[in-house]
């Protein structure tokens, strides 16, 4: 029984002492970290060896990493880390987990080279200054040796735990059957898909309608490929809360075979949602629950895993049975878990927590992308990053005396910026250069402060310091898939030097960011029940050349659904107020010819609450809802308890919000929806812009941009009419373009639509 293990994992687990203490300081970016590294292996001599391969053997544990330096003619090797400010702040168990990964690294170049003796050495480089500062230790082979297996010995008890927990989990996953004995229409054939993109290593994209059971549908295959010791893991990645709840239910429902089933499964959840003390920092001195974190993690580990299933209440209960906090023990448990669910920015974000750890340690990933017509927009945002100039006027106000200098100079070249420009609207062919630097200053100097007096920077402040280095990090790798815009927030009688302005890194093509996250994993299933055109969300996912695709036919038969498009009716902005009385006149008649609960979509809450008044008007005898702007939970509950099986009236909901996808109102709960609307997105400048860059890399800007989002808003929108296939509904999509050719081709196949 053998365990494989990466340096890092193993000086974390068994170096870490102390409090958790995760106060901002300031630290290079990684591109920052990569080129501080390259600068500091560039002064060495010639001969000078970088990214050492190394493995080595304790017992049945095998460890392995990458040394990032060693100098034959010194016999150093090195360990280089990065850092800004003044190094005497570091916190103590970073040194100690620093020079526990330059020893294991030392132990095993001298069993690779058969060295007697070495010179270890921590290598911190300023990037700020340049400047190099080099500890160094002297050491036998036999005392790191010794080092090695006193640092395995402290791992090798749950290396063995972990491996029996593998063979076992395995073992069981192998006899596993599908928990309800016969799989329902198109699911299996999407679960031998999605066996056969791990079994080879592939990516799959998959469309399958509601109904089929698509979660268990795709999660039942990948830990059949784990049994089969193709993968490791599985990452059940979200848009939505609610997908999060399918995904535990259904592994629920593979706990109830006959066979016990040791699969531990973690869900991941936002930090604000599990923190028990939103007012303190996480650090020793502010919160309790930070305080000795590392010295009860271990035994607050093992209490967690007595379960199988850590969901947020369970994580909660394992943390304070220990007096450490939630949130950071289900980031510890990632390591440890075998399936982890949790929001798609776990892996696909810039920053990524499970993308960071699957590259960390060599982990067989699969990565399930739910609902995945929600990843294009979704990834946008995460590599899109936007300053606001009324915000930073507020902040440089309350500045410390020290930062005035480079505030200063930020605000002269910003409202220079603003000078220049002739529109309210403007796209620069990349960040200017004066507005680069001096935003770079001023993220320096902030920097500094920070390191000096970490509580002089206030909230706000630290907010716009995140939001720049986000930006900053953007402009590195800026390129033909993102643009720069400007945008002024116009303000009554201000002059055009004293309007705020926003500066944006937009991204409009997430490809580029998200190809490196497909090459990490062992395969990526992206699914939904509306991913067409594919080639559309191929393009914009930057999936490999050799996806898959597959397209379930559903269960559902067109008998079920009546589709009626209302050819005489236009939702063009333009037409908006003659529109209104035909709409609720349709509804009306709708409703009298069969009373029940029915959804109306409308393209923006203005319009909606046009609509809804002009029904309670009209049609005084119909019930009617609405969905109000911001809704908390409890008011969605309110909105969503309405559709009682015994109900009647008409809910309106804005056509791509809360309401348009992932509720379940099955049977009489719904019985049909009114759609009017085409779901394009509003035509502005940002829209626009974003139409004209998508023309240039694809040639079809325009569907790219406003056609195939809307209507993939459109399609999910309907489908919460048809949920099983006992259900049986009617669908009105309201507007004359719906009799266009390249509309109808976008709706789903089964639709038989009624003119």
């Amino acid at each position: 029984m053998s365990y494989i293990v990466a340096v890092r994992t193993l000086c974390e687990f068994t170096a870490r002492r102390g409090d958790l203490d995760l106060r901002f300081t300031p630290a290079p970016s990684a591109l920052e970290g990569i080129a501080g590294h390259q600068v500091v292996t560039g002064r060495r001599a010639s001969g000078y060896e970088t990214e050492i391969t190394l493995t080595g053997t304790h017992g049945n544990l095998t460890v392995r990493g990458r040394a990032d330096g060693y100098d034959p003619a010194l016999n150093r090797l090195e360990e280089i880390k990065t850092h800004r400010g003044d190094l005497d702040r570091m916190p103590a168990n970073h040194r100690t987990l620093h020079w526990a990964q330059a020893r294991v690294y030392g132990h095993l170049l001298c069993e690779t080279r058969a060295l007697d003796a070495l010179t270890v050495a921590l290598v911190y480089f300023d990037i700020a200054s340049q400047k190099e500062t080099v500890l160094t230790e002297q050491h036998t082979a036999a005392s790191l040796r010794a080092f090695f297996e006193d640092q395995c010995e402290r791992f090798v008890a749950w290396a063995a735990r972990e491996a029996a927990h593998r063979d076992t989990r395995n073992a069981a996953l192998n006899a596993l059957r599908f928990p309800y004995g016969e799989f329902r229409s198109g699911q299996r054939e999407l679960s031998v898909a999605v066996f056969r993109a791990a079994r080879d290593g592939r990516c799959l994209m998959a469309q399958a309608p509601t109904g089929i059971g698509k979660t268990l549908g795709t999660i039942f295959p990948l830990l059949k490929a784990c049994g089969a010791d193709h993968l490791d893991r599985v990452c059940f990645l979200t848009a939505k809360t609610p997908g999060r709840a399918l995904a535990l239910d259904a592994i629920e429902s593979l706990h109830r075979s006959d066979t016990p089933l040791p699969l531990r499964t973690l869900e991941l959840v936002a930090r604000d949602k599990a923190c028990e003390h939103p007012d303190k920092s996480c650090d020793g001195e502010s919160c309790p629950l930070a305080r000795g974190f590392y010295d009860r993690l271990p035994a607050a580990r093992d209490t967690a895993l007595q379960t199988r299933t850590l969901d947020r209440a369970t994580v909660r209960e394992a943390a304070l049975a220990h007096d450490i906090c939630p949130y950071y023990l289900a980031q510890e448990m990632a390591r440890w878990c075998d399936v982890v669910i949790g929001d798609y920015n776990y892996y696909f974000d810039s920053s990524a927590m499970l993308y960071a750890l699957t590259q960390m340690n060599g982990w067989r990933v699969a990565v399930l992308a739910d609902e995945a017509h929600n990843l294009p927009d979704r990834a946008r945002r995460m590599y899109s990053a936007t300053l606001d100039q009324h915000a930073f006027r507020g902040v440089r106000l309350v500045a410390p005396a020290a930062l005035k200098k480079p505030f200063d100079r930020l605000n002269r070249e910003w409202n220079a910026l603003n000078r220049e420009r002739n529109t309210a609207y403007e796209v620069l062919p990349a960040v200017p250069p004066k507005f680069q630097s001096a935003l770079q200053n001023l993220l320096a100097a902030i920097g500094d402060q920070l390191a000096e007096m970490p509580h002089s920077v206030d909230e706000n402040a630290l907010r716009f310091y995140f939001d720049a280095l986000h930006l900053m990090s953007l402009v590195e790798q800026f390129g033909d898939h993102s643009i720069v815009d400007v945008t002024v927030a116009a303000q009554h009688g201000a002059s055009r030097a004293k309007a705020s302005t926003d500066i944006c890194v937009r991204n409009v093509i997430p490809a580029p960011f998200l190809k490196p996250r497909y090459a990490a994993a062992r395969a990526t299933i992206v699914f939904s029940g509306t991913l067409s055109p594919q080639h559309f969300y191929r393009d914009m996912l930057g999936l490999p050349f050799d996806t898959g695709w597959l397209d379930v036919e559903g269960p559902f038969r067109a008998e079920q659904l009546d589709v009626h498009v209302a050819h005489h009716v236009s939702t063009r902005w333009r037409d908006r107020e003659r529109s209104l009385e035909p709409i609720v006149d349709l509804i009306a008649r709708q409703y009298a010819e069969r009373p029940g609960n029915y959804l109306g979509f409308l393209s923006s809450f203005d319009y909606l609450q046009r609509v809804a008044g002009s029904m309670r008007e009209r049609h005084p005898h119909v019930p009617v809802w609405t969905q109000e702007p911001r809704m908390d939970e409890a008011a969605r509950d309110a909105f969503l308890a309405r559709f009682a099986l015994d109900g009647k009236g008409v809910g309106f909901a804005v056509l791509g919000g809360a309401f348009s996808e992932g509720i379940d109102l099955v049977g009489e709960r719904l019985i049909g929806a009114f759609i009017a609307t085409l779901g394009l997105p509003q035509m502005n400048d940002v829209n626009e812009q974003m139409r004209r860059t998508l023309d240039t890399q694809f040639g079809n800007g325009y569907d790219y941009a406003y056609l195939f989002p809307g209507m993939q808003k459109v399609v999910q929108a309907a489908g919460r009419v048809i949920r099983t296939e006992q259900d049986a509904g009617v669908v009105h999509l309201i507007d004359d373009r719906y009799q266009r050719a390249e509309v109808r081709r976008l709706l789903p196949r089964w639709w038989k639509v009624q003119t």
